[in-house]
């Protein structure tokens, strides 16, 4: 794959209305190559991993996005990942500058691989990718889960869908 690119995000079906089913091809096994690649850096607060003011911080986040035309659907993930007990850092891929946001630039080489299930498992899949990215012959222990659907749109569609990405 090339230099900062994405497999394609396919937000064709929408059927609930909140998030797209979400169409796995071509997200599984895929390396991806970021060279200061543009991401909008949000923080949430949570309650023993249990995310508290997700969807009002998601909900900000992507009304800026698509204030300033910064979505594109070949160039969509957002990265989450666990900082403390009580704090997730999630990092929303952009193509332009987004006002109001802090941005930050990522770099690095990173595997994916999809899970289905429910969110429970990701302390296993953290695991995985962490046995993956080593079989890779990576060295970090950096991971983050790409949450393709909100509870209620995986409950909706019959699949929960998440994207493991580590950084190799």
């Amino acid at each position: 794959m090339q230099t900062n690119a994405l497999p394609h995000y396919d937000d064709s079906v929408n059927t609930t209305g909140c998030c797209p089913k979400f169409n796995p091809r071509g997200w599984d096994n895929a390396d991806l190559h970021f060279k200061d690649k543009d991401f909008i850096r949000a923080i949430t607060k949570s309650a023993l991993h249990i995310p508290i003011d997700m969807g009002r911080v998601f909900g900000r986040v992507q009304g800026h996005i698509d204030d300033a035309g910064a979505y594109d659907n070949d160039n969509c993930i957002v990265l989450s990942r666990d900082l403390s007990p009580w704090r997730a850092e999630h990092l929303f891929s952009v193509s332009n500058p987004v006002p109001d946001e802090e941005t930050i630039k990522l770099s690095g080489d990173f595997i994916t691989k999809v899970f289905e299930g429910p969110y429970r498992e990701a302390r296993h899949w953290h695991d995985d990718m962490r046995a993956l990215a080593k079989s890779k012959g990576g060295t970090s222990d950096t991971v983050y889960f790409f949450y393709t659907t909100c509870p209620k749109c995986a409950k909706a569609y019959g699949k929960n869908y998440v994207i493991g990405v580590a950084r190799l």
